[in-house]
């Protein structure tokens, strides 16, 4: 009991110093349970509509893409009507329907604004049938009853300002066609942010499959007492193979399973970034522990001079950690709570909804915030109370404050130069490295050991580094200065640990920067160096490209040509018999020109000859396939071709690497119009001379169709920059997470630094420094301190972004791009960030009565 009224009195004694430290424990565990609720809140939205829209049994055919996949012919697989009546007439079954599900359309208000999602949701057309009352309800209107009428859902025209009678344009492979809203329905669950428009049967079979009297699925409702899985099996025995049948759990599982890849990746990486807010939230930890224990070394000692064993003594330190680490985290689950809510605002901001209904906090998220909070702050404080332990009663007798073991420094600069000689040696492994598996292993090894490397030897380094520092920012505020640096060279274990902090964050700011220039770069090289075509359209979503909307284009006056791209579903048997999938591309002969394919053997014009094919040479060496060899292709919905190796093309770029090249008119021979792929793109070039008329006019072929883009060289330049920017302004952002537990961690150093130095502060003003000089001298210091953190964070991670460009080489981003005017920048905000940290501790030693700071003991 004793030891915990201790700990008590002595966490009280110091709040100010603890709130700093559990403001970071709570930002870190903030970040951990508010990804934990985001996700949870999200697969529970998505899990509520699955099973709003599942049917007891739902038959669609088999090799249908997913609900929000594109199909690439435009249409959807489907079936005829008969199938609905077969299994209406099933065993078991009490009601069928039959419906019609398109993501291949866009659809456009009046003022050709596409009101489809910007979020990457799909833009959805079904038949309205009675089986969508089970998902939603006709808020307002009608029931469409004809093939100029259209139901939207009330998510899309709210925020589109559609109300009934406004008129809705549907563009789709079959064509354009319009339709006048007659209703708006509203979804019994949250909608993630799908755009959903309703049409009736007719019109849907006749405008999104081509003709009357087809279906894309079948649902299923059995009857009372028939379970699910005994309709399905009723239902397979019926209407026999050649179809794919769920269940509603089924149905639900595979919806899931979409959605997984998505919400892991985010999920994972957003719990990589509160790792590092972690990692980063150590050292605050461990440094305030331990200057807490330097301070209070005589009052220590006392306590062991009076009976207390080193146990004791460290038991103390350690419960204080746990009052830390428990307080922190207690807010810091609360916090994560409100920091959820806030990313659904702000994802509902973007276009992709959540609603605060399906807010879902599991009872995990407490339990693995409060357990992750607490151990790791108990073991950052393990360190500093074992130091604490080893305290004599000696200690009593003499000044607060022990000295440094000389010796435990040189073995500590002597493991941490060891440590980053690997690490450093393991980088270079990865830059040399001939295949990436490996390359990859090394390079995150060499990232691990240099950055422990750093993390040990920094005290070693501070004495260089500060004094150098010194010399070119602090000598120039006179001995104010001087006194600044020598502050931060009094104890290089503190401004390494402290420097460290901030280090972590800036070296991956760094290393991202250099990876996100090079790849720019090097993908600008690339297209340089091998698209000859002056434009090139295609859509933001991947959607393929309508035959209307290619038909303007290829009308565009101005225009030389317009070469297709296709990607088609095939599978190759090489002459050994071996089969794969392959990465086959349809394209007009022109596309040679489009795109410069360097060939190590054959000519690649030869491959669009009859029956003739190229393949990548990647292919070729791993299936031993040489020019004039014969394979097999087996396409999707189509018939089995042999044709001839004319060409072996270059794996040596990013643009279409490993594609093998095929005619379109030799894909027309052996699959039918209606299975042929849309293109996905499409390159052209203007005649001499014209490229201006022809850029304009282009554009405004497109004009009616704005789910698609035409790029000059230039836009795509900047477009791929753009995007890369926006992917590296996220993790930024993010990574400022760990930028202000590392801010904190300055901020925590500097106040208890001035607490140690009350005496010494006071002497100072009695000789005459002034307050004003004192908080400059104060800010100078967390100035060197934090500029120090930067140039071995900035250092470092040019260092990971080099090998990893290397190794990126490999895959063909061959363009190695420091981005200098980024790495300054940070640099010089480094000060500034130094600047900030030390305004409440330099305002609250600018404020210390000088007698009393001369008494203190």
């Amino acid at each position: 009991m004793s030891v915990l009224k201790t700990s008590l009195r002595n966490f009280f004694a110091h709040k100010g110093r603890m709130a700093l430290s559990a403001v970071a424990v709570l930002l870190s565990v903030a970040f951990v349970s508010g990804t934990l609720v985001f996700t949870d809140t999200m697969n529970t939205t998505f899990d509520k509509l699955f099973a709003s829209t599942a049917s007891d049994v739902t038959v669609s055919p088999k090799g249908a893409a997913v609900e929000d996949e594109t199909p690439q012919t435009g249409r959807p697989e489907s079936f005829p009507a008969s199938l609905v009546e077969q299994v209406r007439k099933t065993e078991g079954v009490q009601a069928a329907q039959g419906a019609v599900i398109s993501t291949s359309v866009t659809v456009v208000d009046a003022k050709n604004k596409n009101v489809g999602p910007t979020s990457g949701a799909p833009t959805i057309a079904v038949n309205w049938s009675v089986n969508e009352l089970r998902s939603v309800d006709l808020a307002s209107g009608h029931e469409p009853r004809g093939p100029t009428e259209v139901i939207v859902d009330g998510a899309t025209a709210e925020k589109h300002g559609l109300r009934i009678g406004d008129e809705l344009r549907t563009i789709s492979v079959t064509g354009d066609f319009t339709a006048k809203i007659s209703g708006i329905v509203e979804f019994k669950v949250t909608n993630p942010g799908a755009t959903v428009v309703y049409f009736d049967t007719a019109t849907a079979q006749r405008e999104l499959l081509g003709k009357e009297g087809l279906f894309t699925q079948v649902t299923a409702d059995a009857e009372e007492g028939v379970s699910d899985d005994t309709l399905k099996r009723n239902i397979a025995a019926s209407i026999g193979d050649g179809y794919k049948l769920q269940t509603a759990a089924e149905a639900a599982d595979a919806g899931r399973e979409d959605v997984a890849g998505f919400l892991d990746v985010m999920k994972y990486a957003m719990l990589g970034f509160a790792f590092i807010a972690f990692l980063v939230g150590i050292f605050l930890i461990v440094n305030t522990f331990s200057m807490l224990v330097a301070q209070r070394t005589r009052e220590i000692g006392l306590m062991r001079a009076i009976g207390s064993s080193r146990k004791q003594v460290n038991r103390s330190v350690l419960v204080e950690a746990l009052l830390l680490g428990l307080f922190g985290s207690i807010a810091g689950v609360a916090a994560g709570v409100g920091l959820a809510v806030g990313l659904m605002k702000l994802m509902s901001a973007a276009g992709m909804e959540l609603s605060t209904r399906d807010l879902t906090v599991a009872w995990t998220t407490p339990v693995v915030g409060l357990t992750l909070g607490i151990v790791v702050t108990v073991l950052a404080a393990y360190i500093p109370a074992r130091r604490a332990g080893k305290v004599s009663p000696m200690a009593a007798l003499r000044d607060a404050g022990t000295p440094a073991d000389g010796r435990a420094g040189r073995v500590r600069g002597g493991i941490g130069l060891a440590l980053t000689a690997v690490g450093a040696a393991a980088l270079v492994a990865a830059s040399r490295a001939a295949e990436a598996g490996p390359g990859s292993l090394w390079l995150g090894l060499g990232v691990v050991l240099t950055l422990l490397g750093f993390v040990v030897v920094g005290p070693l380094l501070a004495g260089g580094v500060v004094r150098a520092l010194g010399v070119v920012v602090l000598r120039i505020f006179g001995p104010v200065g001087r006194m600044a640096e020598r502050n931060a060279l009094r104890n290089p274990r503190r401004t390494g640990a402290t420097a460290a902090a901030l280090m972590i964050g800036l070296a991956l700011v760094a290393c991202l920067s250099v990876v996100g220039s090079s790849m720019v770069a090097s993908a600008t090289d690339e297209l340089d160096r091998s698209v000859g075509a002056d434009f090139i359209v295609q859509s933001g979503t991947g959607q393929p490209i309508v035959p209307q909307a290619q038909a303007a284009l290829e009308k565009a006056p101005g225009i030389d040509h317009v070469s297709e791209y296709k990607w088609v579903d095939a599978t190759v048997t090489d002459p050994r018999g071996k089969t794969t999938k392959a990465d086959l591309a349809a394209t007009d002969p022109s596309y040679m020109k489009d795109l410069r394919r360097e060939t190590t053997s054959g000519t690649l014009a030869d491959a669009y000859g009859k029956d003739a094919m190229s393949v990548g040479s990647d292919y070729a060496t791993e299936h031993g396939v040489k020019v004039g060899d014969v394979l097999t292709l087996a396409f999707k919905g189509g018939e089995k071709a042999k044709l001839k190796v004319a060409a072996i093309t270059a794996d040596t770029g990013q643009v279409d690497k490993g594609a093998m090249y095929i005619n379109v008119g030799t894909l027309a021979e052996y699959v039918p119009a209606e299975r042929i792929p849309q293109s996905l793109l499409l390159l052209s070039s203007a005649k001499e001379g014209q490229e201006t008329q022809a850029y304009q006019a282009l554009k405004d072929a497109l004009a009616p169709y704005p789910q698609y883009k035409v790029s000059n060289q230039a836009d795509y330049k900047e477009e791929l920059q753009d995007q890369v920017g926006q992917l590296l302004n996220i993790v930024y952002g993010l990574l400022a997470l760990a930028i202000v537990v590392a801010i904190l961690g300055v901020v925590n150093t500097l106040a208890l630094s001035v607490v140690e130095r009350t005496r010494e502060i006071g002497l100072m003003r009695a000789v005459g420094l002034s307050r004003r000089q004192l908080r400059r001298m104060i800010r100078l210091e967390s100035v060197v301190i934090a500029l120090f953190g930067a140039l071995l964070g900035l250092g470092l991670g040019m260092g990971w972004g080099t090998a990893a460009q290397k190794l990126l080489a490999l895959e063909g981003l061959g363009v190695l791009e420091i981005p200098w005017s980024t790495i300054l920048t940070v640099f010089v905000g480094s000060a500034f960030v130094g600047l900030f940290a030390a305004l409440v501790p330099a305002f609250r030693a600018g404020r210390m009565n000088v007698l009393n700071a001369i008494a203190s003991e």
